[in-house]
């Protein structure tokens, strides 16, 4: 199907830089887009930014603006970088983090978590046949351990005081992570993966991840296309370490998924690596892993390719939402030319020991995009 023949080749994104490094790796990232959107043509798309997050919660003492919470429901999807500091926090001690109460609000359910390894760059692990690392994280992001936050309870007195946080795990909640945990283990099957979906719980010990195991072997049983098992979390961790290359798609509770996210990271040469994706029914927000690194914003260090591999999530995710070809092209085109930048063995980022800071890693990659 050509992209003149899609009832929609118009997409308007919502633009959250946040704090921090936010505000230096987010402009530089919607120039690489809307090059690589006009490269391929056939479509449009346009940015629309807004003030959010720890500075302007404390200028103003609001922290997700009603009006950009508002444009994230009706367009067509939020490209986030980072939000919160340190230093400025709620009363009740928490950290600004907007990026929770999105997740919260438009029910975000499924956290995408790629752990795929760049060509030319100094790796931690790689699998011993010469194999780079290619499987991905989908973390349940609206229960969990995190369903208590904000809500958290003390009681007794004196030596008999003691906080309690709640974890929630629901039929709906693992029934609809699971499901999404399958269809994309089938679309990278039809890539070339192993269609393997693993779920990670502590089943052995907690009965609510018993109930949660128990889900996934039914979900599982309508799936006979593909392959499914189990793994405790902590042996989940000593296998990302020994030998990763075994996972295809894990899928995990809340807080474990935020914990192995940060380990898968790190498999990846750091949190400027790692991109993400927040999918609900209807909408979806992207970021890097990484934070507002307060200790080298300004300093134009900032590693922008997380920031990029996000936003070619998220042309992926809009391309096949909206059953559009060119969008596609953009987001294929888009990774193959930040894979090819690393692959010249020209770029090696500050996080990683080199001098590439943001200007230098965009040029690259604009110039790769360019030339493709």
């Amino acid at each position: 199907m050509n992209a003149t023949m899609n009832a929609k080749n118009h997409f308007d994104i919502t633009v959250l830089a946040g704090d921090g490094i936010g505000t230096e790796v987010t402009p530089v990232c919607l120039d690489i887009l809307q090059a690589a959107c006009d490269k391929i043509g056939g479509f449009s798309i346009a940015f629309h930014a807004f003030d959010s997050g720890a500075a302007h919660y404390k200028k103003t003492g609001v922290s997700l603006p009603a009006e950009a919470l508002a444009h994230a429901f009706k367009s067509d999807a939020t490209l986030l970088a980072c939000m919160g500091m340190p230093s400025i926090r709620y009363p009740d001690g928490r950290e600004i983090a907007p990026q929770l109460e999105l997740r919260e609000k438009m029910d975000l359910f499924a956290g995408v978590r790629p752990v795929k390894t760049m060509p030319g760059i100094p790796l931690p692990l790689e699998d011993a046949r010469g194999k780079k690392l290619d499987f991905v994280m989908v973390r349940e992001s609206t229960e969990g351990l995190f369903a208590s936050r904000g809500n958290y309870r003390i009681e007794g007195e004196g030596d008999k005081e003691a906080a309690y946080d709640t974890q929630k795990i629901s039929r709906k909640g693992c029934e609809r992570v699971f499901e999404f945990a399958f269809r994309l283990a089938r679309q990278r099957k039809t890539q070339g993966h192993k269609g393997l979906v693993t779920c990670v719980d502590k089943a052995n010990v907690l009965g609510s991840f018993y109930y949660m195991r128990q889900i996934f072997d039914e979900v599982s049983k309508k799936h006979t296309d593909l392959e499914a098992n189990h793994i405790y979390v902590d042996a989940a961790a000593l296998q990302l370490v020994r030998q990763p290359w075994i996972f295809d798609v894990m899928v995990t509770e809340n807080m474990f998924g935020d914990i192995l996210s940060d380990l898968c990271a790190g498999l990846m040469g750091g949190m400027g690596m790692a991109p993400s994706a927040d999918i609900g029914e209807h909408n979806a927000v992207f970021q890097p892993c990484h934070g507002s690194a307060p200790d080298i914003m300004g300093q134009g260090k900032a590693n922008p390719t997380a920031m990029f591999l996000s936003g070619a999530m998220m042309l992926e995710w809009i391309g096949f939402k909206h059953n559009h070809p060119a969008v596609l092209a953009a987001a294929d085109l888009l990774n193959r030319a930040i894979v090819q930048a690393y692959a010249s063995g020209t770029i090696l980022p500050v996080e990683l020991g080199g001098n590439d800071g943001t200007a230098a890693i965009t040029a690259k990659v604009m110039a790769s995009l360019v030339s493709l």
